[in-house]
């Protein structure tokens, strides 16, 4: 009964229940609420992630650019790799990268 006594008098105290009052709106009301922020500077991150990847895609690619203006060879490199050219006389084969594939049940090979 004392410690309530002692406590009262805070609890009723105007600036303690503006103070109060205050932080709450802050916190919950305010156009700026704290949670809307947090919410945000999430989006932020993400954001700025997105941003930093794409610039190095654009180094990459004016790297990329640069050697295919510079070297012969680098062409028909690019040309072998991503339209599958081929000399006279060469055979080329594709093999499919399975080792992201999972290896298929036994019901699905009766299929």
């Amino acid at each position: 009964m004392q410690a309530i006594k002692k406590i009262f008098p805070i609890l009723i105290n105007r600036y303690f229940l503006v103070s109060v009052g205050f932080v709450v709106w802050m916190l919950f009301f305010d156009q700026r609420d704290y949670f809307q922020q947090r919410e945000r500077a999430g989006e932020l991150n993400k954001v700025e992630a997105a941003k930093k990847y794409y610039n190095d895609e654009i180094e990459n690619t004016k790297k990329q650019l640069n050697n295919l203006q510079n070297n012969p060879t680098a062409i028909e490199k690019y040309a072998r790799e991503r339209y599958l050219l081929k000399r006279d006389g060469e055979e080329v084969y594709l093999f499919e990268d399975t080792s992201n594939h999972s290896a298929p049940t036994p019901a699905e090979d009766k299929k």
